[in-house]
């Protein structure tokens, strides 16, 4: 009889840290969550604690391992959103704004403070851009650094500076590595088609952070690992508290996106094409991350990358999204008068159930054969937080034609329909540029997250696009993604494709229905001229 063979997942995502525990074929055994801190000090800015992070991490682990025995636990994968940790020489925590609470050092992914950092890197035209689709976003590293340098005080007694999924492998190892995934995706590192590698030290003397180059990039890592790469192992410290053994093996981290995207890319539906370049993967949380994966390397205009092994070992990654989805569609809800009444009542969950079966009875009353039906009039583009994909332009905003003075229960349908339509078009408009740009046509798409506990949702997302959705059995598919980066560095399967084989699972399949694909095309057309009239008054208004 074969042993128990299990290994931990750990997502620290925007508002909290998850842990599972999951076994060799990708059954999730156990989870735990806990809530994370976050502080707003000012319009657009966004920060938690590092501290508050590993101590939520150190909770959720020890709750998935209770009653388990040691050994069985055979390594531990790591991912967490793209968030800047600042520390002192001493690795201490130390404040990234005036709030001089040194709790408060994280300037989180959603962070938008670095707007004229990002210009002016932009504004430089480097070379190196053109792997983050022409321009950096400022949600990336590189101008919150630059940001960090031009209005902290404390810039010459920061020590060290580590995307979140690296400071957790650091806690929990103590190894300085850093992982390929965050530094090419998020920090402008040099991982490029001609095989150079490395720090590009012309870029950081470019955009004013020479000053990190010091010291062989000891700030920002010198030592560069591929994700599921052994990191080292845990700590005789971190194991105690943990309940673990010393030295069970921790594997370089990922991006909880990128996580999610290897947690679901071996998964296997019904009918679909099991080859990788033909998915598309859709990670659903707070924002949405579309993760596509090539064999060649495919620059695309407004999309991130190509980044080289930065998900799945010898594959390129293009990574697109959308920088308000669920966030979005909270908003929408608590903001309308409808929803503020509902809200009283019920929970955030309830309430969509709700407006899914008035949506129901409104299209049935109105002898609709579809629920999309009830938005011909009502149109929406849902860059509430600026475009992340393809358009990179943070400056645009939300659109909505078809308002009315209505203020009840149906009127909050509609719009909330609207918005889900108006993501799900996102997704078309992020299809389109891959495809324009070189990819094959894809043939399914990949979706995790909680946004997908909305069947209409995810309906709506195969509807508009035209292909297929494949909804993995597992509900968490970031964990697995993390559990599959454990068992790689434990040597359990011999590498990462045999890990995302054996734990990618199955999946239910979602088929579009095409009967309404016209209606669809006609309100992509009106999306699209959406952001065309705005830019129209932009430049109106200048």
């Amino acid at each position: 009889m074969e042993k128990e063979v299990y290994f931990i997942g750990v997502d620290v995502g925007s508002g909290s840290a998850r842990a599972a525990l999951v076994d060799q074929k990708g059954h999730v055994c156990s989870t735990s969550v806990k809530e994370i801190q976050t502080w707003k000090p000012k319009v657009d800015f966004y920060e938690q604690s590092s501290n508050d992070i590993w101590n939520c991490c150190e909770y959720v682990i020890k709750n998935v391992v209770q009653g388990v025995d040691p050994i069985s636990i055979k390594g531990i994968g790591f991912d967490a959103t793209c968030s800047l940790v600042a520390l002192d020489k001493q690795f201490n925590p130390l404040a990234v704004s005036d709030s001089y609470n040194n709790e408060q050092n994280i300037i989180m992914w959603m962070d938008h403070r670095a707007q004229a950092e990002a210009d002016f890197i932009n504004n430089t035209n480097h070379e190196i851009l053109k792997y983050v689709g022409g321009k950096v976003s400022l949600e990336m590293e590189i101008p919150k650094l630059l940001w960090l340098k031009k209005h902290s005080i404390n810039w010459s007694e920061f020590g060290y500076f580590f995307d979140l999924p690296d400071f957790l492998t650091w806690k929990a190892t103590g190894s300085l590595s850093r992982s390929l995934c965050s530094l090419v995706c998020k920090w402008n590192y040099e991982c490029s088609v001609d095989g150079k590698q490395g720090w590009n030290v012309d870029y950081l003397k470019k955009v004013g952070l020479e000053d990190l180059i010091e010291g062989n990039f000891k700030k920002i890592g010198d030592k560069v690992l591929m994700p599921g790469e052994h990191c080292g192992g845990l700590s005789p410290e971190v194991a105690k508290v943990l309940g673990l053994l010393p030295n069970t093996p921790v594997a370089t981290s990922i991006i909880d996106a990128h996580a999610g995207g290897l947690g679901m890319i071996g998964t296997d539906g019904d009918g679909i094409d099991k080859e990788m370049s033909t998915r598309l993967g859709l990670i659903c949380g707070t924002s949405t991350c579309h993760m596509a994966v090539n064999k060649k390397a495919v620059m695309v205009q407004g999309v991130w990358g190509p980044y080289f092994s930065a998900m799945v070992p010898n594959m390129w990654l293009n990574e697109a999204g959308q920088s308000a989805s669920g966030m979005l569609l909270d908003h929408v809800i608590s903001s309308h008068p409808a929803g503020i009444e509902l809200l009283k009542k019920y929970s955030t969950g309830e309430v969509r159930n709700h407006l899914r079966d008035l949506m129901t009875i409104m299209a049935k009353n109105q002898g609709l054969f579809d629920i999309s039906l009830l938005t011909k009039d009502f149109h929406m583009w849902p860059d509430y937080h600026g475009n992340r994909s393809p358009l990179a332009d943070s400056l645009m905003k939300g659109m909505i034609s078809g308002l009315s003075i209505s203020k009840n229960e149906e009127n909050l349908a509609v719009l909330y329909l609207a918005t889900l339509q108006g993501l799900c078009y996102g997704t078309r408009h992020i299809v389109d540029a891959l495809v324009l740009a070189g990819y094959d046509p894809f043939k399914s798409l990949l979706i995790c997250g909680g946004i997908t506990k909305d069947p209409l949702f995810v309906q709506i997302q195969a509807d508009t696009t035209g292909l297929s959705i494949m909804k993995p059995h597992e509900k968490d598919s970031v964990l697995v993604g993390a559990a599959i980066l454990g068992a790689c560095a434990s040597k359990y399967f011999k590498n990462m494709d045999e890990a995302i084989q054996n734990m990618g699972g199955k999946a239910d399949v979602i088929r579009p229905n095409l009967n309404i694909k016209s209606f669809h095309d006609k309100k992509y057309n009106v999306f699209l001229k959406m952001f065309q009239d705005q830019l129209v008054y932009r430049s109106l208004m200048k």
